[in-house]
Order: C-alpha cells, then structure tokens, then sequence
C-alpha cells in the first residue's frame, strides 16, 4: 500500500490543481496539523480516568498528550483558572501523514453504524472536526484491557483557505463524506 504522503504529492496534487484551476504547485490546499483531543470536564478529579485518558491518546497517537488548562475561573462550573480540562495531542509531519492514512482506512470502517461524515464538519476555512463518542473504534485500543469508554475529538487543519478547497482536499485524500441528499 502507498504512503499517503507519497500519493498526495504524486497524485492528489496534480488532481486538485486540474480541479480547482490552481496554478501554482504551492497554492494547492495541504494539511497542516492533526489536533487529536480529550476533554475531562466531569472526571477531572478521578486520577485512574485520567491515566487512561493519557495511556489511551499516547497509544492511539504515538505522542505524550500535553495538558489543557483552564484560563479563567467560572464559578457556575466549578472551574478554577489553572485547572486541567483536558489533554491533546498535535501530530505534524510522519506521524499526521500516518495518523490519518489509518483514520480513512481503518478506523472510520471500524465505527458502528458509520453512515459517512457530514459535510457540516467543515468550517468555512476548509478545516474539519470530528468527535468520536467511544475510542474503541481505534485499532491499538484492546476491548479486554478496557476500563472506562471516552470520547475523543480530532480537528485536521489546512491551507484550503474555502469549503470549496477543503472539502476538495479531504475527499481526495479518501474521507468518507455522505452523499448530499436531494
């Protein structure tokens, strides 16, 4: 199977040129990051949750996940400015090439009841957010060593400037969109 780095640069590429009328090689929308991320509003203070929360994104992204703190104290939710609210992972590079090679291949075939992502998950910058509702839908997760379920979100920023571009971008690269329904 070909790298998806490789199929991007030699096929996808060319294509998008040809279908967004781009001339230059540079203009042609690309990905720049993956944030993949876990929000601990409720379970903040069950110290064995969050070991899974960080065992499970160092597994699933093959990076440490860095905390995220809270900036400001809210009262009505009992959040104090400093507070952990969760952990996210930025993949750049090899690992985001690979990362997302395995998302389109693997995991999105792996999701119950998959219909195909909606084209709202796309903002008018051509990026795409996701949530997952259960991580067991990743291949490295084991159902037997499974303590607790958690949600997930993965955003996938690029260069694509419009919906046009991105969604362009992220159907070529094999994300499975619904079909617009007439």
């Amino acid at each position: 199977m070909k790298k998806l780095k490789e199929q991007y640069r030699e096929e996808i590429v060319p294509a998008l040129q040809k279908q967004l009328g781009i001339d230059n090689v540079n203009a042609v929308p690309k990905i720049v990051k993956v944030v993949v991320s876990v929000g601990v509003g409720k379970i903040g203070k069950d110290s064995k949750m969050i070991d899974t929360v960080i065992r499970t994104l160092t597994r699933i992204t093959g990076q440490k996940p860095a905390e995220t703190k809270s900036r400001i104290s809210i009262s009505n939710f009992k959040l104090r400015e400093g507070q952990v609210v969760g952990y996210k992972v930025t993949l750049r590079g090899a690992r985001m090439w690979d990362f997302i090679q395995k998302l389109v291949a693997v995991t999105f075939p792996r999701v119950r009841d998959f219909r195909g992502i909606s084209t709202k998950a796309i903002d008018a910058n051509g990026n795409m957010s996701l949530g997952f509702k259960e991580h067991l839908s990743f291949p490295e997760i084991k159902n037997d060593e499974l303590d607790n379920v958690h949600g997930l979100e993965i955003t996938i920023h690029t260069t694509a400037g419009s919906f046009k571009a991105g969604e362009a971008l992220l159907r070529a690269l094999g994300f499975p969109f619904k079909e617009a329904v007439k």
